[in-house]
């Protein structure tokens, strides 16, 4: 029943415009037959006006002559050779007023003829709108048809995802995962096929022309086809070898706008889910710090309320956070402040993304310092999320405590941290990693940092926990 309320809607505005076209071209028709009639009407008046002027000089002048001639005769013998040579003048200047008066003659009639072509034109312009107007109607209803087929079509395909969701796997699923490496993408590729559901859409995806219609669906004003457009793009996302054909379609920038421009945070929690997919890659990371994309994600960490929504935009900025090239970038343009902001839910997925996106950019820091490139104490602790750090090196959630035990291990490799961990308490939580951390590289890796550095060495020795 909704949709074909809203079939009937669109009609109506079909009619409606149709109609306002009509009365347009109507009320532009009228006013040009009126123009061009006043026009017709204002010329002939002048022509007749100027016909009457010149006949009656004409007249004026053949009485004067007439006169002229029968006082000539009488005073023929009298005439001096003086006044015979002005009366010669005077003809020839009557006659050069007549031929003056025959060209302005003609100058009308070339008018009244250019009139008659404008009339013509006038009416070849309104044949020309009025054929537009018939194309632009044909147009419409054929597009109505393709938007009908393209939602049966997105439709059908957000049932599949709808029973692919039960299972485990789905498009919002995909993005806000802990793992992001592409052996995770290959195992959550063979379970979706495993399903057949990425079997239809990639036969969608085959034909570049459906993957554009897919994609001007992304600024439908049906909520509902925006929906399933986006879902759509985001599953394709999730394969690297789609990821290069969207965006250089132009999926990132369709994204990114509506990420920014739409209200509703299912629709902003399903595009931050593709741009999280997409942001695995390194060319595609550039691309999306390049056209804002920072500036996004971390304002609609701000003004969303959904735990999943916050998920998936904390993975997207954690898989920013694992390119060393945009380190300032995302301090700059407010990624750490979105995932301070984000803290304060104490929700388990979403301090795991928060988590792991630290964890990254904790590993970038630690590269660089180690290279030379980056001189000082870490951003991390300069935006204050130590305390957070420290609190949570033994958190409940085992994935927020791996990534926490790796950010101190990295932390702790750049002498210039020692004075504010140590100061922080963080060397207590780095002593517990080294013996108590599940996995074997981590406890060496803490060991290691702990016994190259004469600092901790101090502190420990004074906490008395060697």
């Amino acid at each position: 029943m909704e949709y074909e309320r809203r079939q009937k809607v669109f009609e109506d505005d079909i009619e409606r415009s149709t109609t306002e076209a009509q009365h347009r071209i109507s009320e532009i028709q009228k006013n040009c037959s009126d123009s061009l009639e006043t026009e017709k009407l204002n010329y002939q008046k002048d022509y007749k006006e100027s016909i009457k002027m010149l006949e009656e000089k004409v007249m004026q002048n053949k009485k004067k002559y007439e006169e002229f001639c029968m006082t000539s005769t009488r005073e023929m013998t009298i005439v001096p050779a003086e006044e015979i040579v002005i009366l010669k003048k005077l003809l020839q200047k009557e006659t050069l007023l007549r031929n003056a008066t025959a060209k302005e003659i003609n100058h009308l009639k070339n008018q009244m003829a250019e009139l008659k072509m404008l009339e013509a034109s006038r009416e070849s312009d309104i044949l020309k709108l009025r054929k537009m107007l018939e194309d632009e109607t044909h147009q419409k209803e054929k597009l109505k048809g393709e938007i009908v087929r393209l939602r049966s079509q997105l439709l059908q395909l957000g049932s599949e995802v709808g029973k692919t969701q039960t299972c485990g796997v789905g498009f919002e699923k995909v993005a806000g995962d802990l793992d992001y490496s592409p052996t995770f993408l290959v195992k959550q590729q063979q379970r979706v096929r495993a399903n057949g559901e990425k079997a239809s859409v990639a036969k969608l995806f085959e034909h570049g022309r459906t993957l554009q219609k897919i994609l001007s669906l992304l600024e439908a004003e049906d909520l509902d086809a925006q929906i399933n457009a986006v879902k759509i793009i985001t599953n394709l996302t999730s394969e690297e070898r789609n990821q290069k054909k969207i965006v250089e379609a132009g999926g990132l920038t369709s994204l990114l706008t509506l990420l920014k421009n739409s209200k509703d945070e299912t629709t902003q929690r399903v595009a931050a889910s593709a741009i999280a997919n997409l942001a695995m890659n390194e060319t595609n990371q550039d691309l999306i710090a390049a056209q804002g994309g920072i500036s996004l994600l971390s304002m609609t960490a701000t003004i969303a309320e959904d735990p999943q929504t916050l998920r998936v935009v904390a993975g997207a900025i954690g898989n920013l956070c694992g390119n060393d090239k945009l380190q300032i970038k995302i301090r700059d343009e407010g990624g750490m402040k979105a995932l301070l902001g984000m803290l304060r839910f104490r929700h388990g997925d979403v301090d795991t993304q928060i988590a792991r996106a630290i964890a990254n950019f904790a590993k970038c820091e630690s590269k660089a310092s180690s290279q030379g490139t980056k001189v000082g104490r870490s951003l991390l602790i300069a935006d204050g999320l130590l305390p957070w750090i420290v609190k949570n090196a033994n958190n409940e959630v085992s994935l927020v405590r791996r990534h926490i035990e790796i950010v101190l291990c990295h932390l702790a490799q750049n002498e210039a941290n020692a004075r504010d961990m140590i100061s922080g308490g963080a060397i207590g939580e780095l002593v517990r990693v080294s013996r108590d951390c599940s996995r074997e590289d981590i406890r060496i890796l803490a060991r290691e940092t702990l016994i190259s550095n004469p600092a901790f060495q101090a502190e420990i020795r004074r906490l008395g926990i060697e």
